[in-house]
Parts: C-alpha cells; sequence; structure tokens
C-alpha cells in the first residue's frame, strides 16, 4: 500500500529528527503500522515483540557481554596487555603494537567494540602516555581497534546479520578471520610507521625486559591468552555452538578471575552482573524493534521494490558494492550497528545474490563499513566511549582517529573487491 509506506517513512523520518533513540524510533513507527493500517489486535504486538527475542542464536549476546565484563574486571584483560608490553614494549611503536594486538585478542572472546575500547583503552592509554606517546595519538588508536570487536569474530554484529538474513553463523564467523586480521595487521604497520616518523614512545635497552621476566609475563597470561582459541576453536571444531561458546567464555572467566588470578571477588559479581544485564537490555531492544520493523518492511514489500528497482538499473556487481560501501559508511555515521543490520541488510542482501555475491563475502562488507561508523561522527560510539575514557571532545577524538580510519578504510577496499578474505575459509 503506497500510503502506508510514505506515512511509515514521514514517521520514521520524523522521530529521527526529533533526536528519538533508534530503538524508539522503530518500534514507534511500526506501532503507527499496525494500529492503522492493519487488522492485527494491538495485544499481538507484545508477542511479537518477545517472538522477536525468542532465538537460541541471540542468547550468545549477553553472555559474551557478561565474559566481557568478567575479563575487563577481573585482570585477563591487564594480562594481556601485560605480556604484550613485555615482549615488544621495549620496541619503538612497541607500546602502540601491545595496544593493537591486545585490542585483537579481546575482541576475540568479547565479540563488542566499546567492551574492547574500555577494557584495553583504560590500561594502554596511561601506559602509552608515560611512554612518550600524545593523548591524541593514543586515544585515536584505541578507539580504532577497539573497533575490531565487531568483525573479529566472535563479533554480536555477525550474529545479528546471521539471525536478520538467516546466513549460518558460524560461516559468519570464519569469514571474519582473515578480514580482522587484515585490519589488524595494516593498523599495526601505521602505528608503527607514525610511530617511527615522529619520534614517539621511547627505544632502547633500558625499557627491554629479561628472558625471565619475559617467561614470567607469558605465564601469567597463559590462561587468557587461552581463552580465545578455546572459544573459537570449539566453535570451528564443532564442539559448542556460538551460543554455547558464549557461556562457556562466562564460565572460563569466572574461574580464572575467581579461583586463580583473585581479581574479583563474588561480591563484586553483582555490580558486574547488573552492568552486563544494562547493556543486554539496551541490545536486545534494539534487535527487537528492529526485527519488529523488518517484519512492516516484509509486510509492505518494500524490501522487493527497491529489489527490483535496483536490478532494473543493470549495475555490474563492482559498482553495486560501490554504492552499497558509499551507502553503508553514511549510514555508520548516523545510526547504531545493529539497527543498521536489521533494516538494510534484509533489503540489499536479495540484490547482491541476484548479482552473484556470495552472502557470507556481502555479510563481511557490511559489517566492515559499520565497523568504520564506530569511528565516524556524530554518532560513532567508539568515540564517546574512548571520550568519557581519555577527557577529550568526540570531535578530538574523531580528529586523532582519521589516519587509522583511512587505513580500515583501505581495508575494507581489499575486502569488498578480493573476495578471497572473506570466503577462503566458507568456500565461494
Amino acid at each position: 500500500m503506497l500510503e502506508a509506506t510514505f506515512v511509515l517513512i514521514a514517521v520514521l523520518i520524523l522521530l529521527l529528527i526529533t533526536s528519538a533513540p533508534i530503538a524508539v524510533a522503530l518500534g514507534l513507527t511500526s506501532l503507527v503500522y499496525f494500529y492503522y493500517f492493519t487488522l492485527i489486535p494491538m495485544t499481538q504486538v507484545s508477542e511479537r515483540l518477545f517472538n522477536a527475542l525468542n532465538s537460541f542464536p541471540l542468547m550468545a549476546i549477553p553472555f559474551f557481554i557478561l565474559a566481557a565484563n568478567i575479563m575487563s574486571r577481573g585482570g585477563i584483560s591487564r594480562r594481556l596487555t601485560d605480556f604484550g608490553a613485555a615482549m615488544v614494549g621495549h620496541l619503538r611503536g612497541g607500546m602502540a603494537i601491545t595496544t593493537v594486538l591486545a585490542c585483537m585478542f579481546f575482541a576475540a572472546v568479547s565479540g563488542s567494540s566499546p567492551a574492547t575500547v574500555v577494557a584495553v583503552g583504560a590500561l594502554m592509554i596511561p601506559a602509552m602516555m608515560r611512554n612518550g606517546y600524545p593523548k591524541e595519538f593514543s586515544t585515536g588508536l584505541v578507539a580504532t581497534s577497539g573497533s575490531l570487536g565487531i568483525l573479529i569474530p566472535p563479533s554480536i554484529p555477525l550474529i545479528v546479520f546471521g539471525i536478520a538474513t538467516e546466513q549460518n553463523i558460524g560461516d559468519l564467523f570464519l569469514a571474519g578471520i582473515l578480514p580482522g586480521i587484515l585490519a589488524g595487521v595494516m593498523l599495526l604497520g601505521m602505528a608503527v610507521f607514525v610511530a617511527w616518523k615522529k619520534g614517539y614512545g621511547h627505544a632502547g635497552a633500558g625499557f627491554k625486559l629479561s628472558n625471565a621476566d619475559k617467561l614470567k609475563a607469558f605465564r601469567d597470561a597463559i590462561l587468557a591468552l587461552a581463552l580465545p582459541f578455546l572459544v573459537l576453536g570449539g566453535i570451528y571444531s564443532g564442539w559448542f555452538t556460538p551460543t554455547e561458546a558464549a557461556a562457556v567464555a562466562v564460565a572460563y572467566s569466572l574461574v580464572v578471575s575467581l579461583v586463580i588470578y583473585r581479581e574479583i571477588k563474588i561480591s563484586q559479581l553483582w555490580e558486574v552482573t547488573l552492568s552486563s544485564v544494562k547493556t543486554s537490555a539496551m541490545v536486545m531492544f534494539i534487535i527487537a524493534n528492529g526485527i519488529l520493523f523488518t517484519f512492516v518492511l516484509a509486510s509492505e514489500r518494500i524490501p522487493g521494490s527497491i529489489s527490483e528497482t535496483i536490478t532494473n538499473w543493470d549495475l555490474q556487481p563492482w559498482q553495486f558494492l560501490i554504492l552499497v560501501n558509499v551507502l553503508l559508511l553514511f549510514v555508520g555515521c548516523v545510526m547504531e550497528t545493529s539497527s543498521a543490520i536489521l533494516i538494510l541488510a534484509p533489503i540489499l542482501l536479495p540484490i547482491a545474490m541476484e548479482l552473484g555475491i556470495n552472502p557470507i563475502h556481502f555479510g563481511i562488507i557490511v559489517v566492515m563499513n559499520l565497523e568504520i561508523g564506530m569511528i565516524t561522527p556524530p554518532l560513532g560510539l567508539n568515540l564517546f566511549v574512548a571520550s568519557g575514557m581519555s577527557g577529550m571532545s568526540v570531535m578530538r577524538v574523531a580528529k586523532a582517529a582519521i589516519p587509522s580510519a583511512l587505513v580500515l578504510l583501505t581495508a575494507l577496499a581489499l575486502v569488498t573487491f578480493v573476495p578471497f578474505f572473506a570466503t577462503a575459509f566458507v568456500g565461494s
């Protein structure tokens, strides 16, 4: 119904202009549709919201959020950064290397970009500044490297993409490995180059630890280092599903933090759990309203109409991918990651498949674009997290992150036009 489509677009735009939270905007727009344009009783809306969250794969999200908070409070993230500093901290650019590597390891068990920024940034921003790095460079690098948390598996946005498009989440996780490593290695190269060119950081024997000290740092960190291999190895070997892997991450983090490291007490678990519940509730509220809005779009056949229109443009696959990248880079600046995936993925994926683009490859492209959106104003979440930690304004953090963002854009271009990076482990 054309009238319904125009009303939906108008209501959504109006709510977004008035700065309504994206979840509220999606939910209220859906309510308007149900009330005025369908015979569905309003009492069924709550049932649809509940059913949207009644999904076993979605259970992985609160588990990964809880695991990330336990690791941050329980000494696991600190030991990861201490180990990196012991190995390469004495080199010029060594602390920058440590920061990127710590973000990559933490991302490999948390699945969350903001959690990675908090866990690593709280330790590494002060450490880098003590080691001679400017505050702007340190904060910008942490904000950007932390965005790897939504690309390196396990990744919450990849879970959301899999649910929204009915793609295999295990395959999406496999596909995220090489792009995540590629982006991380490119960030490492950029950080070392800038450190050497501008003389950031100290270097010399006075900062070099003995082999005995390095071995001690490795022993302290071995349980933390084992966690990513346990979680990812269990998924890829078929021992457990991504959701079960998230539960294993929580159990492992609890045992290590409570019993072995003893850096968190049972009395503190309530605070950790409450914080995780608040974050999970926010994410789940967004997802529920996003799925409800997706149902509205499907009811009005909007995805099909858009797909048919773009298909009639007779675009080549590479032209379509350029169009998608430009669209998603813009959307990433103004919309939360999960909401963007839930709204756009069901619309864009059928077109991509019609053009012969691998759906798993396309999923990685979507997430990489939104990864860059985490560090671009006005709504880049990592910018706000890093700003709160460093005391810098959001725009100062955004400016400091520009070199790192350009690196991620280069990685995005490589993954977009060289499908091997995304399909090497899952087939073409």
